[in-house]
C-alpha cells in the first residue's frame, strides 16, 4: 500500500506541475519549428500536406548544405544562400555556380517562404516543393539531374537512415527529398525585427524621430504600394525603369558551350507576353540592409544607391510601372533628408535573431554521407 501511495503521490504531483502556470524555459533547439507571427497574414503554403517535423527539418537542413545535390558535389544550396546575409550570395551581383559559371541574376533572399505565391525573379515556380529542381538542373548552378541526385543519396550510408527518421522508410525519392528541403526552408521565418516589436507593442520598443518620419515617408512616397503589408512585398511583377544590360555569356547548347549576348527580359521569359517584358518580382524589404547588392542583377551596392536611383535614375522604358511616372516626371522625388530618414526606417527591418539563429546554421558532423 505504501508503494501504491507513493506512486499515486508522484503521479498527481507530475500532473499538477504540467497544469501549473509556471513554465520552464524551452531550450533553443526545442522551440516550435514554425509559428505564424501575430502581425503576419495566413500562409499560402499548404502546411497540412507537408507537416514540419524535427526529423524532416534536420534532413532538409542536411540536404540544403550538401554539395551532393550538384553534378560534382561541390555546390550546395547554402553556397548561394548564406544565413548571415539573409540567405543570399553576399556581394555577388550575379550568382555563380558549378565550374565558376555565372548566371543572369542575383540570388533572392530565403525568408518567409510560406507566404510566397510565386518564386524566383520571374515567378517561374509557384510551388516551393518544386523550386529546388531549378537550381539543381540549371547548367549555371548545380548542373545535375534529379534522378542522378536521388541515386547518389541512395548510395550513401547516412541519408537512408535520415529519410527513415523523417518519412518512416529508408526509401529515397525525389518527392521526399523536395518535401524535406521545403520543411527546412519553411522554418526560415523572419519576424523579430525592431519594426515587428514596434507594431506588436512588445518590450516598450519605440522608434526614433528619424525612424518614425521614415516610416511615414515610406508610405507617402508610394514605396508601400509595391512593398506592401507585413511581408513588405505584394508579390507582383513590375518594370521599375532599369536600363537594359547586355551581357556576353557562355550558354550551353546540347552540352556544348557557345558565347551569346543575353538580355534578361524578366517575366517575359515565362509568359511570352509583351506586357511582361522587363518585369521582375517585387522583392521583400525585410532584412534589406543586409541583403546587398540590389535589383535582379545586383547593380546597386548600397541602399543609398537604390534611393538615388528612384529619385533621379528611372528610365522611361516600355511597360514602366505607372507609379514611377506621375505628374509629368519619372521616379520618386526625394530630398537628401528624406532619403536619410527612409534609410533609418529600412534599417528597423533587420532581424538579427533570424540572421544568427543557430538552428539554421550548417549542421555539425557534416556531411551526412
Amino acid at each position: 500500500m505504501r508503494k501504491l501511495f507513493c506512486a499515486f503521490f508522484f503521479l498527481t504531483a507530475f500532473i499538477a506541475c504540467q497544469k501549473s502556470n509556471t513554465s520552464v524555459p524551452v531550450p533553443e533547439e526545442e522551440k516550435k519549428l514554425f509559428e505564424i507571427p501575430a502581425n503576419f497574414p495566413k500562409p499560402v503554403y499548404q502546411l497540412d500536406k507537408n507537416p514540419i517535423t524535427q526529423e524532416g527539418f534536420e534532413l532538409g537542413k542536411a540536404l540544403f548544405y550538401d554539395g551532393i545535390l550538384s553534378r560534382d558535389s561541390t555546390i550546395a544550396c547554402g553556397e548561394c544562400h548564406r544565413q548571415y546575409f539573409v540567405f543570399t550570395h553576399h556581394l555577388h551581383d550575379l550568382s555563380h555556380g558549378i565550374d565558376g559559371r555565372t548566371g543572369l541574376r542575383n540570388a533572392l533572399t530565403l525568408q518567409n517562404l510560406a507566404w510566397e505565391r510565386s518564386l524566383l525573379w520571374d515567378g517561374a515556380v509557384e510551388d516551393l516543393d518544386k523550386q529546388p529542381i531549378v537550381p539543381i538542373e540549371h547548367p549555371d548552378e548545380m548542373d545535375d539531374k534529379m534522378d542522378n541526385v536521388v541515386q547518389k543519396l541512395r548510395m550513401t550510408k547516412g541519408y537512408p537512415l535520415k529519410f527513415k527518421a523523417a518519412f518512416g522508410s529508408e526509401e529515397i525519392t525525389a518527392d521526399k527529398m523536395l518535401k524535406a528541403l521545403s520543411q527546412f526552408m519553411l522554418t526560415l521565418v523572419s519576424a523579430n525585427s525592431k519594426y515587428d516589436k514596434y507594431v506588436r507593442k512588445e518590450g516598450n520598443v519605440t522608434f526614433s524621430n528619424d525612424e518614425s518620419d521614415g516610416m511615414k515617408l515610406f508610405e507617402s512616397k508610394g514605396c508601400k504600394s509595391c512593398h506592401a503589408g507585413e511581408l513588405f512585398t505584394d508579390g507582383s511583377f513590375r518594370n521599375n525603369g532599369l536600363s537594359k544590360f547586355e551581357r556576353s555569356k557562355v550558354v550551353y547548347v546540347n552540352g556544348k558551350p557557345t558565347i551569346q549576348v543575353v538580355v534578361d527580359e524578366g517575366r517575359f521569359r515565362i509568359t511570352n507576353l509583351a506586357t511582361d517584358r522587363f518585369k521582375f518580382k517585387v522583392p521583400t524589404l525585410r532584412n534589406v540592409g543586409e541583403s546587398l547588392p540590389y535589383m535582379h542583377d545586383g547593380r546597386f551596392k548600397s541602399l543609398q544607391e537604390v534611393l538615388d536611383y528612384y529619385a533621379s535614375g528611372v528610365q522611361d522604358t516600355p511597360n514602366l510601372d505607372p507609379i514611377l511616372k506621375q505628374n509629368g516626371r519619372l521616379g520618386i522625388p526625394m530630398s537628401a533628408e528624406e532619403k536619410r530618414k527612409i534609410l533609418a526606417f529600412l534599417n528597423t527591418l533587420t532581424d538579427n535573431d533570424f540572421l544568427k539563429d543557430k538552428r539554421f546554421a550548417e549542421p555539425d558532423g557534416f556531411p551526412v554521407r
